[in-house]
């Protein structure tokens, strides 16, 4: 694999060489965003808030939805399986809280894995665990193109 250890943690071997972890180049390296797949149905991921604010110097609502469909598709491509991809057709936010330094963490918990669509729910929280953010990503689930 071609990322540095510090962008993904928990990398079960079997997952090793599955293209949806192949993030060096992508937004989800531009935004410091840190996966940890040690349990890959629910993925875990952390973001610095420094460099993701908006003008006001709070995290950037958008920057919440980038870690939560990071996640989420994450999450539904492994589950999709080999030869299969997840591409996200909705997600939705709801914003709870402002945050303004540190690191936010979101979790990931499957909703519905079926085989042409799986849904999961987000929640991002502060440093201090306090709620920051709810999202809810739904997956389409379809056969990898060919290369």
């Amino acid at each position: 694999m071609t990322d540095s250890p510090t962008t993904l943690t928990g990398v079960p071997a079997d997952l090793a060489g599955n293209a949806v972890l192949l993030t060096a180049g992508t937004l989800i390296e531009r935004m410091g965003i840190r996966l940890d797949l040690s349990d890959p149905s629910r993925p875990t991921g952390t973001m610095p808030v420094e460099g993701n604010t908006q003008p006001y110097g709070l995290l950037h609502g958008g920057a919440s939805v980038v870690l939560a469909e990071t996640l989420g598709s994450v999450a539904a491509a492994l589950g999709a399986g080999p030869g299969r991809v997840a591409v996200g057709v909705d997600i939705n936010a709801t914003h709870h809280r402002a945050v303004r330094s540190g690191v936010v963490t979101g979790r990931t918990e499957p909703l519905h894995q079926g085989r042409t669509t799986a849904t999961y729910e987000v929640v991002v929280t502060d440093e201090q665990g306090r709620r920051v953010c709810t999202s809810r990503i739904t997956c389409q689930l379809r056969d990898a193109p060919p290369r």
